[in-house]
């Protein structure tokens, strides 16, 4: 049944990542035409200052969420309803004060926003993202209980109808009336309604959370608001890490930089949504799993699922290095190419982010949090820093160099440490020549591919996109299997597609 639901939230997410994907691109493109970089530039910025705000939420639908798995493993739902009722009490708290914070900090604004040229009301426009965001919070508690109990592909599937109406509407807008404040008006009545529909869905779904009156235990709530503190630091890292690079761009570099980052960082978050899903949704069934507490067998699938997640993470961040440029060409033009070096380092930062996904899978799912709860900050103090050290002498592409030194905080302790040793009580050794033996196999293979791809020249924008597209297509898969055609990770792949193609054919 866990194999099951994970095929079907994989294929259905993959499907819906595809169309949001090209939508969003569409939608990109009409925004950049019709609007133009500063207004770009704005809603990057705006974004990062709003998931300052999200370090709110503290990591409580993460604590709550793994309390949910062994209660819906048991069909126990007294307990399913206690957690919910409490999730909803939070979430609407949490509401609360995202608002007032927001508020709080309109007055700062022009800190980080310096010469701008376009006629807008900076505050208004701020206070209706904080709206929004305020509004992602009502009801969408009920999110996480389909999610968590593997039904992935029902939230999925909602959300991408969601997805290409607010991008329909948007475009109409845009290139109707120019009008940003509608642009923004629309996303608040798209994101209210998205939640309604998942709240009338999750009623229906599991009908005794109606009229929920159900109080949460004392030692439930004492273990969840144990892993919030911990989470509330994994959530200032977090957004240090992911979510600050907007703002120094803007305040070193100006509002056009962060413009210009913006259309290089929806396609990579594109890229990462849509791959990073295929691992993302097995974070249940993983949940699932670990209730067993059988380390040997978690190790097995551990090992199977960190492969796929290698083979994800090089393909699709050689994509990005072989296939960047041409796209950006013919989606809204060559005045748009960030610097080459840039490129790289973001390729780069793109495949350790990626490579996370596995270790943050088994994190989640098994509920280690407390334990590491100062590495965020470690890796928060290390992002900064070394972004403005390396901001001087490489500018845009010493910020992303400044993430990608973070990182070694994880890769270097949390993970071989609360992982690999903690959860499959297996050594530092074997996770050193792992993580190391894939990431040089990554980085032979990139600088080959691109080489390769280097040998092509082409008088057609189009013509060059088609081939560069085959030729990260063809080369890294097909050296990938070269290396690992007879190793037991990728024969297990092998037979588990033979065995869901022969069920295909009965049917």
């Amino acid at each position: 049944m866990r194999t099951k639901n994970s095929i079907k939230n994989t294929l259905v997410s993959f499907i819906t990542n595809i169309v949001t994907i090209v939508i969003g691109l569409v939608a990109q493109a009409v925004f950049i035409k019709t609007l133009g970089n500063e207004y770009l530039g704005i809603n990057g910025l705006f974004s990062n200052i709003i998931s300052m705000l999200g370090i709110v939420e503290l990591g409580i639908g993460s604590a709550i969420i793994y309390h949910l798995y062994k209660p819906l493993a048991e069909n126990n739902s007294k307990q399913v309803k206690a957690l919910m009722n409490f999730y909803k009490k939070c979430y609407n708290i949490i509401a609360l004060a995202i608002f007032i914070i927001g508020l709080i900090i309109t007055p700062y604004l022009p800190l980080f926003i310096e010469n701008i040229t376009i006629d807008i009301n900076i505050s208004l426009v701020y206070i209706m993202f904080i709206i929004e965001v305020v509004c992602s919070y009502l009801l969408s508690y009920k999110r996480s209980l389909i999610n968590a109990n593997q039904k992935s592909y029902v939230v999925n599937l909602i959300h991408i109808g969601y997805l290409i109406i607010l991008n329909l509407i948007e475009i109409i807008i845009l290139i109707a009336t120019k009008n940003y404040y509608l642009y923004l008006i629309i996303k608040i009545i798209m994101r209210l309604l998205e939640n309604i529909i998942l709240s009338i869905i999750a009623n229906k779904l599991y009908s005794y959370l109606k009229n929920n009156s159900e109080e949460l235990d004392k030692e439930t709530k004492k273990d969840i608001f144990k892993k919030v503190k911990a989470l509330f630091f994994h959530k200032i890292g977090g957004f240090i890490v992911l979510g600050t690079d907007n703002i120094i761009i803007s305040k070193y570099l100006g509002i056009i930089t962060v413009g210009l980052y913006s259309n290089y960082a929806l396609i990579i978050e594109a890229v990462n949504r849509l791959f990073g899903q295929v691992i993302n949704t097995l974070t249940p069934s993983v949940g699932n799993l670990l209730v067993e507490n059988n380390s040997t067998k978690n190790f097995h699938i551990f090992k199977k699922v960190r492969f796929l997640n290698f083979w994800i993470a090089t393909f699709s961040g050689i994509s990005i290095l072989i296939i960047m440029e041409s796209f950006i060409k013919i989606w809204i033009g060559k005045e748009f190419i960030l610097p080459l070096l840039a490129l790289y380092i973001l390729v780069i930062n793109y495949y350790q982010r990626s490579m996370r996904t596995c270790f943050m899978v088994f994190k989640e799912a098994s509920g280690i949090y407390y334990e590491d709860r100062f590495v965020p900050l470690i890796e928060s103090a290390l992002n900064i820093i070394a972004s403005l050290i390396l901001l001087k002498y490489f500018g845009l592409s010493g910020i992303f160099m400044g993430t990608i030194i973070s990182s070694l905080a994880l890769w270097c302790y949390s993970y071989p440490k609360y992982v690999y040793k903690k959860l499959f009580n297996r050594s530092y050794i074997n996770y050193i020549k792992e993580t190391i033996g894939y990431l040089s196999i990554f980085i032979l293979l990139s600088i080959f591919t691109y080489i390769f791809k280097s040998l092509f020249t082409f008088n057609s924008d189009f013509l060059e996109f088609i081939v560069n597209s085959l030729i990260a297509l063809i080369i890294p898969n097909l050296i990938l299997l070269l290396i690992f055609f007879k190793t037991d990770n990728f024969k297990y792949y092998l037979n588990l597609l033979k065995d869901i193609l022969k069920k295909k054919v009965k049917k």
